[in-house]
């Protein structure tokens, strides 16, 4: 299971679980919550009424008095209020009042008068001089038909003459109560997806974050070229670019070492050959030699000499190039105009090899890139095929667009690159032999012209032609 998965899974279940939790707690205490707000309300009109009812509890008239007569029309009233989008037409207050025996005296509804009620809890507590409140069954056969009743004294001084109850029906508050559960679920659910959506950017972001990563390591172990991965202002100093430049500090540090290690070793390699040649040479002129092999002798010392310093030019060159991770200068080059100036710096040794060259260059072909580094490889390129035709050949340049890339190419008539050495010619020290003398090259300009197209996102791709027979290396470069 990816990373990412992993975090949004983790993060909605410790949410959900949460959520669950929270959620219930509200739900539960919605219905306590409203009925303890209605009883409160309860107490306050109870104790206000017995006030009022207290003058003629003590006469005696409590049923005819007038109180009653007060009260005589508040079971029909309509109030006719909207209550946050609820309609009250009636009024639920029901008001019972008994005597200090706990027999009705009075009731709004006229269903319980005469009726003894000194064993219900509200009456027979307050009558005590207690707190009396009770919730009963209206009808025991409906569960939900509970009314709440709350009692306080009606006093003549110090003596608790009677009770009265103020009772209310608690399904008057269930729409109130549904209400306020359903608009606690709708926005439990918008905070669940919300809370949701926001998971699945934090995981996106940090699987997006590690994998760039990785993305990178893998990139770096596959020997590419690649720019260390940032992170952004959101991130910040984060751990992300923290881990980043841990890992770009040891890819350099490692890629120092096998780079040295390799040129060590390589380079050790390569100098054998020609020393041993100049080795051979100087001991031999160190005999009595006739003029001519004296000559020879010393033409050859002269030979490897130039040899190596030629290897040890390209050696650098190459080394800078590899070390850079991307190109700081950037400008419009003229491949055209650069491809007829290498030209006419060839025109030497294209006199002496006696080379035609076939000129489809145009004219202002350009791209945007490192004028120095494009004409190194451009160079390397055009010397390769200069070395590898043979004498009175032809040469054929051409700049062509394809899409959105500038393709450079170059065709020679020579000997083109042998089926085994297709997969190797980029590689540094490859040798391959050349036309003249059967001398072999370094292959560290192939591997030189593979590093410049690396860095300006292009291609490059040696292989053999027919129809004349020969090879064609062409550079492809993003316009």
């Amino acid at each position: 299971m990816r990373i990412g998965l992993r975090l949004l899974l983790g993060f909605f279940l410790i949410l959900g679980v949460a959520l669950v939790v929270v959620l219930n707690v509200f739900l539960q205490e919605v219905k306590p919550g409203t009925r303890l707000a209605m009883e409160d309300s309860l107490i306050d009109a109870a104790h206000a009424f017995a006030q009022l009812a207290a003058a003629d509890m003590k006469a005696g008239t409590i049923a005819t008095g007038g109180f009653a007569q007060a009260l005589q029309a508040y079971p029909g009233a309509q109030p006719g209020a909207s209550i946050w989008g609820f309609e009250k037409n009636s009024v639920d207050y029901r008001i019972t009042i008994t005597d200090a025996l706990g027999i009705v005296r009075f009731d709004t509804r006229q269903e319980a008068v005469g009726q003894d009620f000194s064993r219900w809890n509200d009456v027979l507590r307050t009558l005590r001089g207690q707190y009396g409140a009770r919730s009963s069954l209206a009808n025991p056969d409906d569960p939900n038909s509970t009314v709440m009743h709350v009692a306080a004294p009606i006093r003549d001084g110090d003596h608790i003459i009677g009770a009265l109850t103020v009772s209310r029906p608690n399904r008057s508050l269930e729409p109130y109560i549904e209400r306020s559960q359903q608009r606690i679920l709708r926005w439990s659910w918008a905070l669940l997806g919300l809370s949701l959506l926001m998971g699945v950017l934090l995981s996106w972001w940090m699987a997006s974050s590690l994998s760039r990563l990785r993305g990178y390591a893998n990139a770096v172990a596959s020997g590419e070229r690649v720019a260390l991965p940032r992170f952004g202002r959101l991130s910040g100093n984060t751990e992300f670019n923290d881990l980043a430049q841990a890992v770009e500090r040891m890819r350099v540090r490692l890629e120092d070492k096998a780079y040295v290690e390799n040129y060590v070793h390589t380079l050790t390699h390569e100098l054998k050959s020609p020393l041993a040649a100049i080795r051979g040479a100087a001991e031999l002129l160190e005999e009595d030699l006739p003029e001519p092999d004296r000559q020879r002798f010393a033409g050859n010392i002269q030979r490897q000499t130039e040899r190596l310093r030629q290897l040890i030019d390209k050696l650098l060159r190459l080394a800078d190039v590899e070390q850079m991770r991307s190109l700081s200068k950037l400008e419009r080059v003229d491949l055209s105009a650069l491809t007829r100036d290498l030209l006419q710096r060839a025109e030497p040794r294209l006199r002496l090899k006696g080379l035609r060259v076939r000129d489809e260059l145009g004219h202002g072909e350009s791209v945007r890139g490192d004028p120095f580094l494009l004409g190194q490889a451009l160079q390397n390129l055009l010397d390769n095929a200069i070395e590898f035709s043979p004498e009175q050949g032809e040469l054929w340049l051409r700049l062509v667009k394809e899409g959105d890339a500038l393709v450079w190419s170059v065709r020679d008539q020579g000997p083109g690159v042998p089926d085994y050495a297709q997969a190797h010619i980029f590689e540094r020290f490859y040798s391959l032999p050349r036309g003249d003398a059967q001398e072999k090259s370094s292959g560290l300009g192939l591997c030189l012209v593979k590093e410049v197209s690396d860095l300006h996102h292009g291609e490059v791709q040696v292989g053999n032609v027919s129809d004349p027979p020969g090879c064609l290396a062409s550079l492809r470069l993003p316009l």
